[in-house]
């Protein structure tokens, strides 16, 4: 029996720390995922003044939660207060169970993240996973007394001490530059124009249309097939999904440049020959850093005679912000983009990507902007 707590307790601590630090890489990616359970829950009625509140601060339960993943996986390692530390992973992990078990059948949200962008599951994956973490705490609580400290209580609260500034420090930095390791569509080297596209082996989804009529007052739904004489009223047209398809949806699918006037401009931008920049904006509320900056890195451009283009989801506003830095004629173009879109592009706000063509060549935060090559 100590063998098998051994193993188990090695096991989910590691996997613990595990996935707490692949999520520490990129703490604003759970955030936003944090966010959509958030709308998620408020739409369905449950608590939304609350859901509300709690998606402004989606950031610090995201930094809260990773550092408790690791904290809690390194005290179940060296078997610190191991009481305490079981029925914390017990809360833990019925907690996850709860989220992923609502992503597989309600359908609301298509992934619940757990290993952040790096390892992306489907949600019985992440779901099984999380029922068999469960059978093993629940395993370890009831063993408890097979788990014994591996070292001196004065040499565990030092070692996760250390391993809780390490990881705090970790998503300060990359919230403040950019992630350590980029798993998402826009990393560098990525060709934006490519991945716009359908993938090669999609199978699209398989419609089929309904069509509504009225007789005597009664409504009733017929096939193309098989349509009524002509007793009967049309009343409506619908068209129903009769087989969902399999990856016909293209990384990026809502990336756009689109002009005052409301033309998408995508193409025509991504088809440039030669280097040009796109400073990503998301909000002014968020902006990081100081607006000075912003304007240091794209009077630099300008000198240099580099096309200098902002992406926005905050026209108005950043056009204000714009036109007070006073670059007379030669001011950059402004877009439009979706913000969600913008979020998944820029991991800060805010963030240039060097372009050539449609790759992107590289892309730093704004505390990297005089940085950049």
């Amino acid at each position: 029996m100590k063998v098998a707590v051994t193993i188990t307790r090695i096991f989910t601590g590691v996997l613990f720390i595990f996935s707490g630090l692949v999520k520490a890489i990129d703490p604003r990616g759970l955030a936003y995922k944090m966010q959509e359970f958030f709308e998620a829950w408020a739409h369905d009625g449950f608590f939304p003044k609350l859901m509300d509140y709690f998606s402004e601060y989606a950031l610090s339960f995201s930094v809260l939660m990773i550092s408790l993943e690791v904290i809690v996986g390194a005290a179940l390692l060296f078997s610190w207060y191991k009481k305490l530390t079981t029925w914390v992973l017990l809360l833990l992990i019925l907690f996850f169970t709860f989220l992923t078990g609502y992503v597989l059948f309600t359908g609301h949200i298509r992934t619940c993240g757990c290993f952040g962008d790096c390892i992306p599951l489907t949600p019985i994956q992440t779901f099984s996973k999380d029922l068999l973490l469960l059978a093993m705490i629940v395993f370890l609580l009831v063993n408890k007394k097979w788990i014994n400290p591996i070292a001196k209580p004065s040499v565990t609260f030092t070692i996760i001490l250390i391993s809780t500034v390490l990881t705090l420090f970790l998503q300060y930095y990359v919230l403040v530059h950019l992630p350590l390791v980029d798993c998402l569509p826009y990393k560098k080297g990525n060709d934006i124009a490519a991945l716009r596209k359908m993938p090669l082996n999609a199978v699209p989804d398989k419609y089929d249309y309904v069509f509504v009529y009225m007789k005597e007052g009664k409504k009733q739904s017929f096939t193309v097939a098989a349509l009524p004489d002509s007793t009967w009223s049309f009343v409506e047209r619908k068209q129903e999904l009769i087989e969902k398809g399999k990856n016909n949806t293209p990384l990026i699918n809502d990336f756009s440049f689109t002009t005052l006037s409301g033309n998408d401009t995508t193409e025509a931008i991504l088809s440039k020959s030669g280097a040009y920049y796109v400073l990503y904006i998301k909000d002014v509320a968020s902006h990081a850093g100081e607006w000075a900056n912003d304007k240091q890195l794209i009077a630099r451009l300008i000198e240099k005679n580099q096309p200098v283009f902002i992406v926005t989801s905050q026209r108005n506003e950043v056009t204000n912000k714009i036109a007070a830095m006073s670059f007379k004629d030669k001011t950059p173009l402004i877009f439009t983009c979706d913000g969600t879109a913008i979020k998944t592009a820029a991991r800060a706000n805010p963030v240039v990507f060097k372009m050539n063509g449609s790759i992107v060549e590289d892309k730093c935060s704004w505390a990297d902007f005089n940085k950049l090559k």
